[in-house]
């Protein structure tokens, strides 16, 4: 083979910014991933490694040391993932051709339903995010989470805007996942606290969500702001940057938007991933039918 794990692990990781065009999240994952396989694999087959020979049962092994450490059943699917593309990378290259990946089943994800926040959490999010003491920082925290809440966006995709991005129109453009792009309404409560945040930031000509100190904004700080704001608020630990986009879902259906309109707002790629917002409204239809209901088996005085 002649390449070094390092060198093929950085042709895959290329094929897979360039050809597949995944995210740069994706891309980190995958290559932690396949990192801690290859060592894995140096450890469990004695210093060496021969990846045409290696077996499903070296592959279970590696997975049943990550599930000790702790890893969920999302995780294991994820470095699966990640192995097997690695492996087919490789097949196509002409390099190594090994079967053993496709042989390891992945493990059965429990489906949950999204956790929004209700009308009033949210609003109450965005009110104490006005309240840092440093004000750009409190106009571009308001600006992020009313775009994220009104407008549905992935941390991802409201991240990687940039300062020629503002002022918004009545659309936004956005490119998520696949480089898909798709047009997005934009209210004007949000275009009003983007241009306060803009007016104050005093960095400009970097992206536009910036750290205090100019560099771009990552999902770990967002994350970490609502972290904060759910702490002092008592929410759940659901309550996530991801935690408003589910939110724009749920009320925009809640308030009469129909499937399809919001699937194609959300970005969703299948109408099925739109469609378990509609599982948390009978949800909670049923538990205020079954609370109401003469025969819904309420206690009765």
């Amino acid at each position: 083979m002649g390449q070094s794990a390092e060198e093929l692990t950085g042709a895959w990781l290329g094929a897979l910014e360039h050809e597949r065009r995944v995210s740069r999240h994706t891309l980190r994952a995958y290559g932690d991933d396949l990192a801690r396989f290859l060592a894995f694999q140096h450890e469990h087959q004695g210093g060496r490694v021969d990846l045409k020979r290696l077996s499903a049962a070296d592959i279970r092994a590696f997975i049943t040391r990550r599930r000790a450490e702790g890893l969920g059943p999302r995780g294991v699917q994820r470095a699966l993932s990640a192995v097997r593309s690695f492996f087919r990378h490789l097949a196509r290259e002409g390099l190594v051709d090994n079967a053993a990946p496709r042989m390891v089943k992945s493990p059965r994800i429990p489906k949950t339903l999204p956790r929004p926040l209700s009308e009033k959490d949210a609003e109450r999010v965005l009110n104490l995010a006005q309240e840092n003491d440093v004000e750009w920082l409190a106009a571009r925290d308001v600006a992020l989470l009313t775009l994220l809440y009104g407008a549905g966006l992935r941390i991802s995709e409201a991240l990687s805007l940039k300062r020629a991005d503002a002022p918004f129109g009545a659309t936004l453009v956005i490119t998520g996942k696949g480089r898909k792009q798709r047009g997005v309404p934009v209210l004007p409560v949000v275009r009003q606290a983007v241009d306060a945040y803009v007016a104050k930031v005093p960095f400009p000509r970097a992206g536009l969500f910036v750290s205090r100190t100019g560099k771009p904004m990552s999902a770990r700080e967002a994350q970490a702001l609502m972290q904060n704001l759910r702490s002092q608020l008592g929410l759940s630990e659901r309550a996530t940057p991801h935690a408003l986009r589910h939110s724009f879902a749920t009320h925009l259906l809640s308030g009469g938007g129909d499937l399809r309109s919001v699937q194609e707002l959300l970005g969703h790629a299948s109408l099925s991933t739109t469609q378990a917002y509609t599982e948390i409204d009978a949800k909670k239809m049923m538990q205020v039918y079954t609370a109401a209901h003469p025969r819904g088996g309420r206690k009765r005085k």
